[in-house]
């Protein structure tokens, strides 16, 4: 089926010569960085994690969004989403390597990640996090292939298919539960420390990621003659709705326990995000601006009447995606460091290197996603 990604339209090939050129300007700056070492990042011994990580945590619930359709469709044979299950699958796999590809640009030294493999440690969450990271993406290549691979032949998938697809739904919550857990276990980061992060990062996953995927299947729509199904559509877009509600109400737990309990630690990073701390606030306009698109996504999401209105619709996934980016990536990493150590603030905005690097890994995973549902939108259309 790999000779269908090497036919398309112009728009298709000038599409893939973009993404060429983006990945090649990103790599030019990673060589770059490998040369002369992370001091061409904004990191520093207060602020050890900082946009690449950022981008990893959103990207993994990315990655485990595709459960939102292969839950319905595998176990509750919801045959509604039976055209945009695969495409959910394909969508994991492109996420997962722009994890690892993070995973590998934040590290001075990228033969560290051997490490995880030659000298496993299985109380160590990374040693874990690798573990279900690499095996979700295994399950979700094999089975996405595989249930393709019938449709084209004209047969049903077989039953192991069927098997590994609710394997991979356990998988789906490990990584973004484990993936938590790097940050809720330690102890000195009083902001990451609550039993709930990891129902925050799953609510959020399983909002943003549909509604990325949503909105490029909107695209993909709009440029070839597949039909997603105004039923299905709609019942994601309820999905999202809902997991938004869930993502929004645990926050506001967090903002009740940390300024209800007076508990310093945890009320000075919120504080940070929302009104600065000691003369800092870097990240305010950021948040804020993150917290009213929440808000407004929510009120535009809950009636029917405007989530069913396809403009409104896209403007309301678009914000949707900015709130829960700014809110789980920069803003989650950047305050688990604030206050320091020693009660002082040291703020953190990435570099240009930092940005054009993730431009080209960003690049990379499009580059892939494209590919596979090019794929899969040529073996529909045939089998159609």
């Amino acid at each position: 089926m790999l000779e269908y990604a090497l036919k398309g339209d112009k728009k298709y090939w000038m599409w893939i010569g973009f993404l060429g050129l983006l990945i090649c300007i990103g790599a030019y700056n990673y060589l770059q960085q490998f040369q002369e070492g992370l001091v061409l990042t904004n990191m520093s011994r207060d602020v050890s994690w900082g946009f690449y990580v950022a981008q990893l945590t959103y990207l993994v619930g990315v990655a485990a969004s595709g459960v939102m359709l292969v839950l319905p469709y595998y176990l509750h044979d919801y045959k509604k989403f039976g055209n945009l299950v695969v495409f959910g699958e394909f969508m994991a796999i492109g996420a997962i390597v722009m994890c690892l590809l993070f995973v590998v640009v934040d590290l001075g030294q990228p033969l560290r990640m051997l490490n995880v493999v030659l000298h496993p440690t299985l109380n160590s969450v990374l040693f874990w996090d690798a573990t279900v990271l690499n095996g979700y993406m295994i399950l979700n290549i094999v089975v996405g292939w595989a249930s393709l691979e019938a449709q084209k032949k004209g047969v049903p998938y077989a039953k192991w298919v069927k098997i590994l697809a609710i394997v991979s739904v356990p998988f789906a919550f490990s990584i973004h539960t484990v993936t938590a857990f790097l940050y809720a276990g330690i102890p000195g980061r009083h902001f990451w420390l609550t039993a709930i992060l990891a129902a925050r990062f799953l609510s959020s996953a399983f909002c943003a990621g549909p509604a990325i995927m949503l909105l490029a299947l909107f695209a993909m729509e709009k440029t070839t003659k597949f039909e997603l199904g105004k039923e299905a559509v709609q019942t994601l877009t309820r999905i999202i709705a809902y997991a938004m509600v869930f993502n929004v109400f645990f926050f506001g737990l967090e903002l009740f326990t940390a300024f209800y309990s007076q508990i310093p630690g945890h009320m000075h990073s919120i504080v940070y995000l929302f009104s600065g701390l000691e003369g800092h606030h870097a990240m305010v306009p950021y948040f804020w601006a993150a917290a009213f698109m929440a808000i407004l996504s929510l009120c535009l999401l809950i009636p029917s009447t405007t989530r069913n209105c396809k403009p409104v619709l896209i403007f309301a996934l678009i914000i949707l995606i900015a709130a829960t980016w700014i809110d789980k990536g920069m803003g989650l990493v950047v305050a688990g460091f604030i206050p320091n150590m020693f009660e002082g603030v040291t703020e953190y905005m990435p570099s240009s290197t930092e940005l054009l690097i993730s431009m080209g890994i960003y690049a990379i995973g499009t580059l892939i996603v494209t590919v596979l549902w090019k794929i899969a939108v040529s073996v529909k259309q045939e089998a159609a």
